[in-house]
């Protein structure tokens, strides 16, 4: 488990970012925590770790944004998603099944879902506004991830 804080978006995007250098193939990042807890900014910083260039926002609407990369790297938005056949409709399954990276904003709607060995970041805000407290457990984590 590792257990952080950061005291802005880009240290949390920096954090990310060296997280991304430790994941393999086929890992399922899910995200847990409230609106504005710096999900997206995890995301920015995690595909820009792998070294993909993209434009990384919330796929509030589209469901699932695709960055490119080798594996692939797919950013889904679980928010809106509240039955097995609207997570059906996602694709999520055949995602995992390709080997991809996986991004999952609101995991909690999908909890049971989740691969066992998900890796799940939870975020939640710290003293102050911009301060984020990150916790990541599961898929063989550990502490010495820098920052």
């Amino acid at each position: 488990m590792i257990r952080i804080k950061t005291e802005s978006p880009e240290e949390t995007e920096r954090f990310a970012a060296c997280l991304s250098k430790k994941i393999n193939r086929g890992a399922v990042i899910a995200f847990f925590g409230g609106m504005g807890m710096g999900k997206t900014a995890f995301s920015r910083g995690f595909v820009k770790g792998r070294g993909i260039e993209a434009e990384v926002s919330s796929p509030t609407f589209s469901l699932v944004n695709e960055y490119g990369g080798d594996p692939p790297v797919y950013h889904f938005d679980m928010y809106r998603v509240e039955s097995w056949d609207d997570l059906y409709a996602t694709g999520f399954f055949e995602y995992i099944d390709m080997g991809a990276i996986l991004l999952v904003e609101w995991s909690e709607n999908v909890e049971n879902a989740l691969p066992d060995d998900a890796i799940r970041v939870n975020l939640e805000r710290g003293e102050t506004d911009n301060e984020r407290i990150i916790t990541v457990t599961g898929g063989g984590i550990d502490e010495d991830i820098g920052r």
